[in-house]
């Protein structure tokens, strides 16, 4: 099994559940679903106020919040006695991890097209290391060709 693909199911599955029960519809009046939103995402190019965009900005919400949620449980205090709660700090981690795959699905990815995607992106981080690339030598994108 491909775990992977497995957390973009369960994610799936978890997000429409929540659509269901909260009865959350999208603009043509029917209960919304992540194969929906990703349908949605493949079609014509979504437009802003569009169920995508607007599911988008919500995951990025949550997604960015979880984030904030981290960054409370790292004490940065270097002169606190504080200790470390890698059991949380390992959940909030989860957690950006769900809002992250929400995110992925509704932009209409899925666990393989992740994957193709992050080889083409990291072999392009990969080349920028070997440049010597920074700010002050960019020149462009050079990731265009990443999609």
């Amino acid at each position: 099994m491909d775990m992977l693909e497995d957390l973009f199911d369960l994610q799936a599955s978890l997000n429409d559940r929540i659509f269901q029960k909260r009865s959350l519809r999208g603009q043509d009046a029917q209960i919304l679903s992540m194969k929906r939103l990703g349908e949605l995402a493949q079609s014509d190019a979504p437009k802003p106020g569009s169920d995508t965009a607007l599911w988008l900005a919500n995951y990025l919400t949550a997604l960015q919040d979880e984030a904030r949620e981290l960054g409370e449980e790292i004490p940065w205090k270097w002169w606190s006695k504080e200790q470390l709660d890698l059991a949380a700090i390992r959940v909030e981690i989860v957690d950006i991890l769900h809002f992250w795959i929400s995110l992925a699905l509704v932009a209409g990815l899925d666990a393989s097209e992740v994957y193709r995607l992050y080889l083409l992106k990291n072999q392009v981080n990969l080349d920028r290391q070997e440049s010597g690339y920074n700010a002050s030598n960019k020149q462009g994108r050079d990731d265009e060709h990443v999609h």
